[in-house]
């Protein structure tokens, strides 16, 4: 059987709007960045891990410069911004960079496991050989009572209440993860393709640091997994 060649792109840039600075901030003893990118190298399914970024010279402070299995990119200048679509983004590396699969994820999901992508690989690879999926993207299951604006009911009778675990379950895009190949990114313009899967992680690993309070529950989360790793953040 010929090995799938497995590209993760992790897209990476030097300002961030509401945590300023936040992918290389010291996040419970390393740049935030160094997070989910040691969990990548940990992946041996992964043969080559691409930075597009605006922030060569950061990385290279960080001690961060391009390896045998990491390729750093620099960002066109015509794709830089906080108003350009990762989608672009993402379309020039896929342009440049082949792949029979390309693993997407954010420096900003410092708590996924290796495990995780390895299980949503597997999951996907099999899916794909059915003809079932030809992308996949990670969510969270909720099963809550949600309102709109007007305090009309969306998903449940108030009159009629029954337990939450009862239901009908909402899954959540939590930008943890993203699989997807040439192929499917060409119909769709998008990391999602036409005939996505969905695939639920363990809800403690998706953490997505987009806000302060993000941040600070993001520490706690870490320093807690640490904790029970037997290690001191």
């Amino acid at each position: 059987m010929v090995k799938q060649q497995v590209v993760a792109l992790l897209p990476m840039k030097a300002n961030s709007q509401r945590v300023l600075g936040k992918n290389f901030r010291d996040f419970c003893g390393k740049p935030l960045f160094r997070w989910v990118l040691d969990t990548l190298l940990e992946v041996d399914e992964i043969d080559q891990i691409v930075i597009n970024t605006d922030a060569r010279h950061i990385l290279a402070g960080n001690g961060l410069t391009d390896t045998d299995r990491i390729t750093i990119r620099d960002r066109k200048p015509e794709i830089c911004g906080d108003l350009v679509s990762m989608n672009l983004v993402l379309a020039d590396d896929v342009a440049n960079i082949a792949a029979d699969i390309y693993l997407m994820t954010h420096t900003t999901n410092p708590l996924m496991s290796a495990e995780t992508i390895r299980q949503a690989l597997a999951a996907f690879r099999e899916s794909k050989a059915a003809g079932q999926a030809d992308s996949l993207f990670t969510v969270d299951k909720v099963q809550t009572r949600f309102y709109r604006a007007d305090c009309s009911p969306v998903n449940h009778d108030p009159d009629n209440l029954i337990p939450t675990q009862h239901l009908e379950p909402w899954f959540e895009e939590n930008s943890n993860l993203y699989l997807f190949t040439a192929a499917s990114f060409a119909k769709t313009n998008a990391r999602i393709g036409e005939q996505p899967m969905m695939y639920e992680g363990p809800f403690f690993e998706s953490i997505d640091i987009d806000t302060p309070a993000d941040w600070d529950f993001a520490v706690v989360a870490a320093r807690y997994l640490l904790e029970k790793k037997g290690r001191k953040p």
